[in-house]
């Protein structure tokens, strides 16, 4: 089919947003956050209910859970983000670096040469 994008491919047209503010296909670690947090609210909700059978409280450690996992998931992930941002920077700056001194008597790998070559 023509019109059918591969599942490689992104689908063009307009991208998902949960409640009309987040947008979870642009937004780094906002998918596994909400998926996790899923996860965890029906894990703690139901776990509770299991546990004591009321169903008013187990609704509302459910919603607990959901926040806690999402939002440490969320800060989880951010944190990794954030640092490998900053490794990447390094990494490009050396190389910059490296592009720009080589060759030069500012190459920190050239070895320094006396200036008197006689014997």
């Amino acid at each position: 089919m023509a019109g059918a994008p591969e599942p490689g491919e992104a689908a063009e047209g307009k991208p998902f947003k949960l409640l009309g503010i987040l947008d979870v296909e642009n937004i780094p670690c906002a998918r596994d956050s909400i998926l996790y947090g899923s996860l965890g609210s029906v894990v703690a909700g139901l776990g509770h209910f299991l546990l004591t059978s009321r169903i008013r409280k187990s609704c509302d450690v459910g919603v607990g859970g959901f926040i806690l996992v999402t939002l440490g998931c969320w800060f989880h992930c951010r944190y990794n983000h954030a640092k490998l941002r900053i490794q990447e920077r390094i990494a490009r700056e050396g190389i910059k670096n490296k592009i720009l001194y080589e060759s030069t008597h500012l190459d920190p790998e050239r070895k320094p040469t006396n200036g008197n070559n006689s014997n």
